[in-house]
């Protein structure tokens, strides 16, 4: 675990456990230079404690770089909540995360994440004012997907040489409120979709309302397309996925999409431009931060427009130096944390 936090740069990590409700969750603040730790809390069942602790770290320092490279006052953080088999009563577990978060001070600021809902965090709300996402605060994924949308414009440019989405081939790996929303964007501006998720009530959807052509999970990487957008949950590339990979670039919502930061080289090697996650699905974290702050939306709106000109810069430093535009991020994100 040291080890880990050591090669992350995680600052701390905090736990809780409540047997009375069932809550076994840890915080992972990565850095808090620029501001408090804001990130979202992921409940999910994990083969083991280590597991949860990995997600925990890798996340947070996700989200730093996320933050940084976004401009936004805060630092980076992530929550993750096992779930139990059995959950008596999921209002009070919430709650109980939400004590758990007052006692921090106010160093981490949590949001919704894979697993929890608005209704959740409206829980959390009850007992610590550091939350967002909450039923009154609005949901963020649309706002992730605008963001998307706008940095598949910008990677079809660069990789393409047009942002002209009309007859492209966009393959969706994932249907969820993000993954949908970024369909139903990339539908009207004339894409081709190609569709997977384990739902298939959510791929008989997109088939009805977006035309979309259902691919089977298992075969959707290795699917012909223009632009591939993972959307579900993380490491989907890895050495033997990107080997299959038939497409000319990777721009999706998932966040920690690598296995490892070799993959961005396998990805280099092969021609294939990638979007790095954490700066393309940046759009979420800037709503959630902006209103948390009390911005109007129409300034969250003129935030998430510099999503496109983060990821251009970084193209052009990755085409300069003939390296992966992962690396390139990466390398910023570490320069712009480490000011001040």
């Amino acid at each position: 675990m040291f080890a880990l936090m050591q090669s992350s740069n995680v600052e701390t990590l905090h736990f809780i456990v409540d047997p009375e409700t069932g809550l076994k969750a840890v915080i992972a603040i990565h850095n808090s230079k620029k501001g408090p730790a804001l990130g979202g809390c992921r409940y999910l069942a994990y083969v083991d404690e280590e597991s949860a602790i990995e997600d925990a770290i890798r996340l947070a320092q996700n989200m730093s770089y996320k933050a940084v490279l976004a401009g936004l006052p805060f630092g980076g953080g992530k929550a993750v909540i096992m779930r139990p088999a059995h959950v008596p009563n999921r209002a009070a577990l919430f709650e109980s995360f939400g004590r758990f978060i007052e006692t921090l001070d106010g160093r981490y600021i949590t949001a919704v994440d894979s697993g929890t809902s608005s209704a959740d965090m409206d829980c959390i709300a009850q007992r610590t004012q550091h939350v967002t996402s909450t039923t009154e605060a609005g949901d963020p994924s649309p706002h992730t997907a605008m963001g998307v949308f706008a940095g598949i414009r910008t990677t079809a440019l660069a990789r393409l040489g047009s942002d002209n989405l009309e007859g492209l081939r966009v393959a969706i790996q994932g249907l969820g409120h993000v993954g949908y929303a970024l369909a139903e964007q990339l539908h009207a501006a004339g894409a081709e979709l190609l569709v997977s998720d384990l739902d298939s009530g959510k791929v008989q959807l997109a088939m009805e309302q977006l035309g979309a052509h259902p691919i089977a999970c298992e075969a959707l990487l290795s699917t012909p397309c223009d632009i591939l957008a993972p959307c579900g949950l993380g490491a989907i590339l890895n050495s033997h996925s990107v080997a299959q990979l038939r497409c000319a670039a990777v721009a999706g919502a998932a966040n920690n999409q690598l296995s490892s930061l070799q993959v961005a080289d396998h990805l280099e090697n092969r021609g294939i431009l990638y979007a790095p996650d954490y700066v393309i699905n940046s759009g979420g974290l800037i709503y959630v931060a902006l209103q948390h702050q009390g911005e109007a939306l129409g300034t969250i709106t003129a935030h998430l427009s510099r999503i496109g000109l983060r990821l251009t810069e970084v193209f052009a430093h990755a085409q300069a130096e003939k390296r992966s535009p992962a690396r390139v991020a990466d390398m910023l994100a570490e320069r712009l944390l480490n000011v001040g």
